[in-house]
């Protein structure tokens, strides 16, 4: 019987960037990564009218795989999680992408669906607020979907994922004009929507705390007043519908450059920034939420929290060697 990696690690492939995190399976913690290595990609500049990722970007990500496989050889590991988010998943040529890869490093991406991001978000949450926080509504808009997710233990009682993304949404809508009675007509079209195929647990209602887990919800919160995180301390912020409401019409009339200059707004995230604003209010709207927590945490470290808790025989079918 091989012994267990003592390390364990994911290597999260998004649309900005490729980040690889590595814990310690005995010693460390989520908080304490032995190794954290991120390699910008920007493949939102990479995709084209058909949805396809084009050489270049194909090339970037089998690139940031390189590297982040040089980097665990340096750090000792033997095996990581390697995935990718939808950006790929949902990309017209995911396969073409995933095969590239492959061939380039021997390293085969993994994809997860939106309902299986939605649950790992979930135990993200729930192990960053523990059990004392009650009922979670997790709630995580990506680049191209929005998932959301229930429960009282420690998996959700329903989960769902909507392909309604900032990226997305910026894409659909980038021939219009949001403004006035436009913007507020996109917002309900957008509630509707959601509700309308919401699945039976969802949502949670006002007997949940509602949970916001991405880099949308945490920009957000920042641009609206919350106080910036500060190197090794966590700082708790929170995201309201009624500042969210007055910032909206704001950020529609602001180009992306003037936008990636408000708190919080990175300037890579400044475009896409109007269509998560509106898809985070919709969400809160919809499962009925005025306040949001922020949480660090989100599907990658659902995923380590996996690894860290199970066998590696019993971690998603097993660790993936990128070694």
């Amino acid at each position: 019987m091989s012994e267990e990696p003592r390390r364990v690690g994911v290597l999260d492939v998004g649309c900005f960037s490729a980040h690889l995190v590595v814990v310690d399976r005995h010693e460390g913690s989520l908080l304490r990564p032995v190794l954290s290595h991120k390699v910008r990609l920007r493949l939102d500049q990479a995709i084209d009218s058909s949805g396809r990722i084009s050489a270049a970007g194909m090339a970037r990500v089998a690139a940031a795989v390189e590297q982040a496989q040089q980097a665990v050889r340096r750090a000792g590991v033997s095996a990581v999680v390697p995935f990718a988010t939808s950006v790929i998943r949902d990309a017209a040529n995911a396969g073409e992408v995933v095969d590239l890869v492959a061939a380039r490093t021997g390293v085969e991406l993994r994809t997860l669906s939106g309902v299986q991001e939605a649950r790992l978000s979930y135990l993200a949450a729930r192990n960053w607020y523990g059990w004392s926080a009650g009922p979670l509504t997790v709630l995580d808009v990506g680049g191209g979907t929005v998932e959301m997710a229930v429960g009282e233990g420690t998996e959700p009682v329903a989960a769902h994922s909507l392909p309604l993304g900032a990226r997305t949404l910026t894409r659909q809508w980038e021939s219009e004009k949001l403004t006035g009675k436009r913007l507020r007509r996109t917002t309900a079209d957008l509630v509707r929507m959601i509700n309308a195929d919401l699945p039976a647990g969802l949502p949670g209602g006002a007997r949940c705390r509602a949970v916001g887990c991405s880099k949308v919800f945490q920009q957000l919160a920042r641009m609206t007043g919350a106080r910036p995180q500060r190197d090794g301390l966590f700082v708790a912020r929170q995201l309201r519908a009624a500042d969210l409401e007055k910032w909206i019409p704001r950020l529609a009339k602001l180009p992306a450059a003037e936008r990636a200059r408000l708190p919080g707004i990175s300037e890579h995230r400044a475009h896409q920034s109007l269509a998560g604003a509106i898809a985070a209010r919709a969400l809160m709207e919809a499962t009925g939420h005025d306040v949001v927590d922020i949480c660090p945490w989100s599907t990658r470290e659902g995923l380590l929290t996996t690894l860290l808790e199970q066998p590696p025989q019993h971690a998603g079918g097993g660790l993936v060697a990128v070694a």
